[in-house]
Parts: structure tokens; sequence; C-alpha cells
């Protein structure tokens, strides 16, 4: 079996996540085009800047309360240093490793096995574990699950997330602004259109319907991209992949495994099918055999 390094399976999906980034701007523009086109200048600037103050508003401000919203929803509670000293003593030795702060620690009630990070940057940062991951999982499995928790905060995931959440919003909202004015105004938008370009307003039509779409896959693979990114970070801070993949094992292994949907994104792994199409997170296996040839 042909080995991979950790580093170029870090720089490869850098790559990727900004090939898909790249992906979704031109939708955007696409849209914005072909938008101004079939409704005229007038109609357009009012979509437009609309469409981007509200998104902005609407995601910035959940940015800048994604920590604290991401542990209320979850009910986690902070972790007592006394109380969970093997927690506190992995995360210090990470933070020494990586170079980055040392996040605050919080505890989630829950039997499975489990973790995720949020914070706008690594001075905001927080981790979160399951008590199931506290009780089941090896003190080199820990590691393995809490690096790849830090390599989230240490590569800006949840700040790279956020940009794509914006760009993707501001898709979904000017599509559907000028989906509502078009059935609102009769398909007479102003400009050209008056005139009856039936070919330009069928293109428009289409793309409004097909951009989210399209956003929200390109957006689930890069959620998708930053999770394998993770766990090749997570090796390059422990120098080993063994703990992440016995962690993950035990992971597959619990068919039970039930995470918040409104946070399922943030977390190490979540229940999910062959067809990963839809899902935030590669399948487990993939990872694993991933890891393994590291």
């Amino acid at each position: 079996m042909e080995r991979i390094s950790f580093y170029d399976e870090i720089k490869r999906n850098k790559r990727l996540s900004g090939f898909l980034i790249f992906i979704v701007l031109v939708v955007l523009l696409s849209l914005v085009y072909v938008i101004g086109l079939v409704m005229g200048p007038d109609y357009f600037f009012f979509i437009l800047i609309f469409g981007t103050i509200f998104s902005l508003i609407y995601i910035v401000g959940g940015y800048y309360k994604s920590a604290e919203l991401a542990i209320a929803s979850v009910r986690a509670k902070p972790a007592s240093q006394e109380q969970y000293r093997q927690y506190h003593n992995i995360v210090e030795g990470l933070s020494l490793a990586s170079g980055l702060p040392k996040p605050k620690l919080f505890i989630m009630n829950d039997s499975s096995i489990n973790a995720f990070a949020s914070g706008r940057d690594p001075k905001h940062a927080v981790i979160c574990v399951t008590t199931g991951s506290l009780e089941k999982l090896t003190k080199q499995e820990l590691e393995g699950v809490l690096a790849h928790e830090m390599s989230h905060i240490a590569n800006y995931d949840i700040r790279f997330m956020t940009l794509t959440a914006i760009l993707v919003g501001m898709i979904s909202i000017i599509a559907q602004i000028f989906l509502r004015t078009l059935f609102f105004t009769g398909g007479n938008g102003g400009g050209d259109n008056k005139k009856g370009n039936a070919i330009l307003m069928v293109i428009g039509i289409v793309l409004a319907i097909l951009a989210p779409i399209i956003v929200m896959l390109v957006q689930l693979a890069i959620s998708r991209r930053r999770e394998y990114g993770a766990d090749s970070s997570a090796v390059k801070f422990m120098r080993t992949p063994t703990g992440l993949i016995g962690a993950l094992k035990k992971i597959s292994g619990n068919k039970e495994m039930k995470v918040p949907g409104a946070v399922a994104p943030l977390f190490l792994a979540k229940p999910g099918r062959a067809s990963n199409l839809f899902e935030t997170h590669p399948p487990l296996a993939d990872r694993i055999k991933k890891l393994e040839r590291m």
C-alpha cells in the first residue's frame, strides 16, 4: 500500500477547498450578471444590496456568537481542571505543539464518542467532548480526537466555513428575491426585459433555481474537505495516526450515535450514508483508510 504524506494531504485539501470557493464565486457572479441583464439596473441594485446586507447581518452575527451558541445548543458544562485533569493536560500539550492558545474546555453529557470545536479564531475557541469520549477512549485515542479538534482551530475552519456560508446565503437570498420580484412584476423588471427577451428570462429563472442547490452541494463538499484536512493536521501534531484511527473505529462501531442537527457539521463524526453527496462529513471508512496510509 502506497504511503501518503500528511503534508501533501494538507496542501491538497487546502487547494481543493480554495477551488470549491472559486466555484461558489463563479456561480454568484453569473447569477448577479444574468439578473442584471434581465431586471435592469434599478431592480438589480436593490436585489444585490438587500441580499448582501441581510446575509451579512444574519451570518456574521452568528459567527461572532458561534462558540456560545454551539455550547448552549448541546447544554455543555465547563470542564473543571480538578475533575478532568487528563483532558486539560492533553489539550495543554497540544497547545504547546501547535503554538495555539489553550481553548476553553467543555463537557457534553452524552454516552457516544464525539467532540467538536468552535469559535471565530484561536483566541475565542472552545472544545467540547462527550462524557462517552472520556470514558471509552484510551489516552492515545483521546489525544487523536483532541488533535483533530485543535486542527480545526489552527486551520481557521470556523472562519472559512463562515465565509462559505455568507457566499451561499447571498446566492440563496438574491435568487429568492429575483424570483419573487418576477412573480409580482409579471416578468417585467425593466430595461431590455420589457421588450421581451424570453431566452434571457428563462436562463435567469433556471439559474436562480439551480444556483442555491449547486452552491449547497459545494458547501457540503468544502465541509468534507475540511474534515480530511483536520485529520491530516492531527497526524502532523501527533506524528502518528494511530490514536485517531482507533477513535474513529470505535465511533464507526456505535450504530446508535446521535448528533444534534443544528451543530452536526461541527462534530468529529456523524452518522452518514454510503453516498455522502449530501453529508457534511466523509464516510468514516474513507477517513480511516486515508489515515492508515499516513
